[in-house]
């Protein structure tokens, strides 16, 4: 790199060109790979923790989605379609890593089908991150093409990784810019979208709380739309089943729909079991800050049990249904939700009271 070379800022795109080049002695003629220096740009452009200078005749490739060999090192399986933390040089993005190509034995270099990856095992597989990001293939640098993959909720290193390639449909598709904009969506209905996330235990009462908030918020006159876990199984994920995947991506699919109608100027109302925090904290990613509440239906799990509207609970208990939250499938209860509903103690409509009061103030 000399003074008056051309740059470009990987993944904006913008340009500019060397004006110094700084270093603890004084201004130099000449930096090369290795060396720790400073540059002074001609323009003032952005270029925040992660970006990556280059020469703009020799620019990197920018992506989203990768075909990766990954090194699983937890003990907990990988989940196909959860979304993880990604670090690879200095920038950190949300990944999600799906099914396998392959897993490879060690032994023979043989490629075996596999779901998962559990610990130690090596495999192929494709990666979407959150947001494009400047790469280079691990056989050409170890800095732009390494990555380790991190947990979102226990903050462990789960994995470690090597990209082969960007995929070629990242490079065929690109954003379309619209004329009319979510706020315009908005004002035209003179609300504020929103997206309220109602979470607890199956028979928790949490579609009877949905129902009754939709009801009185549309006797206020506004627009709302209602999301509810059953009913979106019989079209949009009909293909899915109970598994910890299939569930993860039962959530990721509602939670881009979820995000479309809140573009829309709308207020969503969901009713899912939802029972992995990373999950639900993966919806909360995809909203504009402020715009996703959650709501913690919180019942015991004797109480939903005692009801058992569906007869759910008694299959499970005789061994007719597998992977049941609460019985042989985890509930990861929220944390710090925006709101706790105790149905213990609160009647359906008192509970939609204090939803629409948390958020219409």
């Amino acid at each position: 790199m000399r003074p008056g070379d051309e740059i470009r800022v990987l993944p904006s795109g913008k340009t500019s060109s060397v004006a110094r080049i700084v270093s603890m002695d004084g201004d130099r003629e000449l930096a090369v790979a290795g060396e720790s220096v400073t540059l002074t740009l001609s323009d003032e452009i952005d270029c925040s923790r992660g970006q990556v200078i280059v020469t703009a005749q020799a620019p990197l490739e920018v992506a989203d989605q990768f075909e990766s060999t990954i090194v699983w090192m937890d003990e907990v399986d990988m989940v196909p379609g959860r979304a993880y933390w990604l670090k690879i040089g200095t920038q950190t993005v949300s990944a999600t890593v799906h099914e396998p190509k392959y897993e490879v034995n060690v032994n023979t270099q043989e490629h075996l089908a596999s779901k998962t990856l559990d610990l130690n095992a090596i495999g192929v597989a494709n990666i979407t991150t959150d947001r494009e990001i400047p790469f280079a293939p691990y056989s050409e640098s170890r800095d732009l093409g390494g990555f380790i993959l991190i947990d979102k909720i226990s903050n462990k290193t789960v994995a470690a990784g090597m990209i082969h390639f960007a995929l070629r449909r990242a490079q065929n598709i690109h954003w379309q810019a619209m004329d009319i904009s979510r706020e315009h969506h908005a004002m035209i209905k003179n609300q504020k979208p929103a997206v309220l996330w109602l979470t607890g235990l199956s028979g928790s009462g949490k579609s009877t709380i949905a129902n009754a908030v939709e009801r009185k918020l549309a006797r206020m006159n506004r627009h709302t739309f209602m999301l509810d876990g059953d009913n979106v199984r019989h079209g949009l994920n009909k293909d899915l089943g109970f598994t910890e995947a299939d569930r993860v991506e039962n959530i990721r699919r509602v939670g881009e729909v979820a995000k479309l109608m809140a573009d829309a100027g709308l207020i969503v109302i969901t009713a899912f079991i939802s029972p992995f925090r990373s999950e639900r904290d993966m919806v909360r990613g995809m909203m504009q800050p402020g715009e996703f509440m959650e709501v913690f239906i919180d019942t015991p799990l004797s109480v939903a049990e005692e009801r058992d509207v569906k007869g759910l609970y008694a299959k499970a208990r005789a061994g007719q249904l597998k992977n049941f939250t609460g019985i042989d499938s985890p509930y990861e209860s929220p944390i710090s939700p925006e709101l706790w509903i105790d149905t213990t103690k609160l009647t359906p409509d008192e509970a939609a009271d204090l939803i629409i009061a948390k958020l219409i103030p």
